[in-house]
């Protein structure tokens, strides 16, 4: 079963991580990173209005991501390591998914802040047309495994049909935030769905907050479960080892 540290941006680097992998945790994912001109910026509006977000220049965000996979790789060299990360075109995740020691490149098809939004990055990705190209082209060149995180029931996307598309791009992680408008809790029945569809394996993230929600994600079939803001505090209330 895969306990996933899920990405927080400005929040989940290799420090935070080495506190709270040793909850429980087997992947713990940096990030997200955003990786091109167009990306960074929009980064930096974030953080003029306020919000938390890490923000690197182009000349040195690759060689921070492979320092923060080298720190937790010292300390925990039993752990897979993700980078979930940002960007317009192909090649900046490339190159990411070849630094050496990270075992998951991420592809950041989430995020609903406006300023990523308005690039067509995030949870815009999933309404392209050339998503399954885009993600295909980093299967093919990158030395790591490839994970896709996606957001659930975005307006004007099939949520099912994105997560077949996305097996068929070969990727080897679906990472699945399953919100549903208006619903406190994830959208259960939705993962249920997703997980008698494809044979990719799925991570199901939203709602993780305790050892019943863990039961429950873990009953839709899912390959493994991530949890976010239940560590931002850097405790953890529930045991997530029996799992």
């Amino acid at each position: 079963m895969l306990k996933v540290v899920a990405p927080m941006a400005g929040i989940t680097d290799a420090n935070f991580l080495n506190k709270v992998i040793p909850f429980g945790f087997n992947v713990a994912t940096l990030g997200g990173y955003s990786l091109d001109a167009p990306t960074i910026e929009a980064s930096k509006r974030i953080i003029e209005r306020g919000r938390k977000e890490f923000d690197f220049p182009l000349d040195e965000i690759y060689s921070h991501i492979e320092n923060e996979v080298a720190s937790i790789k010292s300390v925990h060299s039993d752990v897979k390591v993700s980078a979930n990360v940002r960007s317009t075109t192909p090649q900046p995740i490339i190159d990411v998914g070849n630094i050496p020691d990270l075992d998951i490149v991420e592809i950041n098809c989430h995020c609903r802040q406006d300023e990523i939004l308005s690039i067509g990055c995030g949870q815009e990705m999933l309404k392209r047309q050339d998503l399954q190209d885009f993600v295909s082209q980093v299967v093919d060149n990158v030395s790591c495994e490839v994970s896709v995180k996606i957001r659930a029931n975005v307006e004007g996307v099939n949520t099912l049909d994105i997560a077949c598309l996305i097996e068929d791009a070969g990727a080897d992680y679906l990472h699945i935030d399953a919100m549903k408008k208006g619903v406190f809790d994830a959208d259960y029945n939705l993962l249920k769905d997703i997980c008698n569809n494809v044979h990719i394996q799925v991570i199901g993230n939203n709602s993780v907050n305790s050892d019943v929600n863990v039961k429950k994600m873990i009953e839709t079939g899912v390959n493994g479960f991530s949890i976010a803001r239940g560590v931002i505090s850097g405790n953890l209330d529930f045991n997530i080892s029996d799992f």
